[in-house]
């Protein structure tokens, strides 16, 4: 392999991949290649915007931490994330769609009882949740591993408030005998995603909003059914069709009722304006191999 050319570089480096002992590992390798061959080709790329990207790429791993994961917000704003969810994911239009997990999620939140509070005592309007889990029958799925995580009134996650260590605004619940899980906590924001890495970056070389509507993430997991991974967005706010990342779907818009106090459905449970969130999630069955 000497004397390599634009015209001969690709296939030689494909050559030396075919023996490897995974077959979908050499099938994934020689397709990257071959677009990023293609790509490199097609843009005429130089040696000072390889060098660039290069450096791009490295700062972007540079800021991963255990609570930072800046390659997901890059594969998310890219709208890899969601290209593989969708390719991954095909549900009918009856089963709860999936979106982005994002870069906020924690395993080391709390397990809750049903009707928990898990604001923490941060300042906001209340937010009452009730959620409901069954099947495409209808019928209740009990026992499913419900987690729950949003940002608070301004925007922020919990690992984002200064001089908080545990966990707020997140936890796990399970479903009851009738598919049921609830929680109070206080109303969601919509926010700016991180601005101040490689993806800001990219987000202000492209002319791009950063701000995300506002939600609430859900992962719902049970036994005998696919997991969902998805989130519930205001159906009042201003940017749903702005999403940075590209996981608003229709289906997961919903109505988030306000009431003034000592109104409505929870007027015994707070003493000011609320807002309650109903919804029910549908499962898919796990596919037969």
């Amino acid at each position: 392999m000497r004397d390599l050319t634009s015209d001969t570089i690709t296939e030689a480096v494909i050559s030396t991949m075919r023996d490897a002992k995974d077959s979908r590992l050499a099938e994934i390798l020689e397709s990257l290649v071959r677009h990023v061959h293609a790509f490199v080709e097609e843009v005429a790329l130089t040696e000072e915007e390889w060098a660039q990207g290069v450096d791009f790429l490295t700062r972007t791993g540079q800021l991963c931490t255990s609570t930072r994961q800046e390659f997901i917000l890059l594969s998310d704003v890219l709208g890899v994330t969601m290209l593989v969810d969708a390719l991954s994911h095909r549900r009918p239009a009856e089963a709860t769609q999936n979106s982005v997990l994002g870069p906020f999620f924690r395993d080391d939140r709390p397990q809750q009882p049903d009707a928990a509070d898990i604001s923490a005592g941060l300042p906001g309007t209340p937010l009452f949740f009730e959620g409901l889990v069954v099947d495409r029958a209808g019928a209740p799925v009990a026992g499913a591993a419900v987690d729950v995580w949003h940002s608070d009134a301004d925007g922020h996650y919990d690992v984002d408030v200064p001089g908080r260590v545990d966990p707020a605004m997140r936890a796990l619940f399970r479903t009851d005998e009738t598919g049921h899980f609830g929680f109070r906590s206080i109303r969601p924001s919509s926010y700016p995603i991180p601005g101040d890495g490689t993806v800001g970056e990219l987000m202000g070389a492209t002319g791009r909003s950063l701000m995300r509507p506002a939600h609430v993430h859900l992962l719902i997991e049970a036994s005998g059914f696919q997991r969902v991974t998805t989130m519930l967005f205001p159906s009042d706010d201003p940017y749903l069709d702005a999403d940075p990342v590209f996981g608003v779907k229709q289906s997961l818009v919903a109505p988030y009722d306000t009431y003034d106090a000592g109104t409505g459905p929870c007027r015994g449970r707070t003493d000011g304006p609320y807002t309650l969130l109903r919804h029910t999630f549908v499962l898919e069955p796990v596919l037969a191999d």
